[in-house]
């Protein structure tokens, strides 16, 4: 856990549920509220995405309680949320790659999922505000660079399409039943806990484990495609500012990223040259659904919300590769 501190309240008489707790980013939330002596956090979980060795180094803490369960299953959502003060809504089945394999199964769990946690959060008597994951895929065919909230394209995926609609549904409980979301779209987070497993492997942890191993990367298409690569940290950050944000920050989306932009090419030289090896990729075919370049605008999320990188790229690479090396 990093040294950074992103609120200023009193977090000992607050409980906050986190869904997806098991995940890498939801762990690091997770871990962050416990550091600062949060009343209690309480973590629902299905594990089919998440890691319960995620959650080993605070499973013993008097303030950490973890509910398995599933978001497709609304008296779930709804008890997940008794006596919760704010969520921390992480849990989704990311991958634009898993959701053209599997539309339907991408659909029940974040739209029918996330319709659950908004009905949940409308029916709670106590729950102020709810932050959910939402997505940088919501640009879709947009060419437009910066990517600025107020104008995004055609989805290129199921996934894409799976996380504008929350955003829809947030925007219409909000005007219908005032509910209280924000929305961060995140760009291409990673960091410690990421995990290399799995069809769905994002492409920071697959070059890790590559360098680990001594074995040669594979890349999706040319390379010169790029990224606002996002270290953990900063989501971390986004969420619990989002969580306290004023008045005007309420049923809003922020993009969360670094603001810089980087080729999957250059992010394989950080890496080598963090690890001091010289391994030569394998390109491959690209991959259908991905956008060809990215970058965001922050200055909203800086204003409304006073988020801040705390770790540029490189410093994250060389993070997450010493948290590698000592794994």
């Amino acid at each position: 856990m990093y040294d950074h501190k992103y609120h200023s309240e009193d977090l000992s008489k607050l409980n906050v549920l986190v869904t997806g707790g098991a995940g890498f980013i939801g762990s690091n939330i997770v871990e962050y509220l416990l550091k600062y002596k949060v009343n209690k956090v309480r973590v629902l979980d299905d594990f089919s995405n998440g890691h319960r060795e995620n959650l080993s180094a605070f499973e013993q803490h008097p303030a950490f309680e973890l509910m398995p369960g599933d978001i497709r299953d609304l008296d779930t959502c709804k008890a997940a949320m008794a006596d919760m003060d704010y969520v921390s809504h992480q849990a989704a089945l990311g991958s634009v790659p898993r959701s053209i394999n599997d539309p339907a199964t991408t659909n029940a769990v974040n739209i029918s999922g996330f319709l659950n946690m908004m009905i949940a959060l409308k029916d709670s008597k106590r729950v102020k505000r709810m932050v959910y994951a939402a997505s940088s895929s919501t640009y879709g065919d947009s060419k437009a660079l910066p990517k600025v909230e107020d104008n995004i394209g055609k989805p290129l995926s199921p996934y894409a399409v799976t996380k504008y609609v929350n955003e829809l549904y947030a925007e219409v409980f909000g005007s219908t039943y005032n509910t209280d979301t924000i929305g961060l779209r995140y760009f291409n987070i990673f960091g410690p806990r990421q995990s290399p497993e799995g069809a769905y492997a994002a492409v920071i942890p697959l070059f890790m484990q590559a360098l680990k191993d001594g074995i040669p990367p594979k890349i999706n298409g040319d390379g010169e495609q790029t990224r606002d690569f996002t270290f953990v940290d900063n989501a971390v950050q986004a969420n619990i500012r989002g969580l306290f944000a004023s008045e005007a920050a309420k049923n809003q989306v922020f993009n969360i990223a670094c603001g810089e932009r980087i080729s999957v090419n250059k992010l394989w030289d950080f890496l080598s040259e963090a690890a001091g090896k010289d391994l030569k990729p394998i390109y491959g075919a690209s991959r259908q659904g991905d956008v060809r370049d990215s970058l965001a605008d922050i200055s909203k999320a800086e204003t409304l919300l006073g988020y801040a990188p705390s770790f540029t790229v490189k410093e994250g690479l060389g993070v997450t590769w010493d948290s590698w090396v000592e794994d």
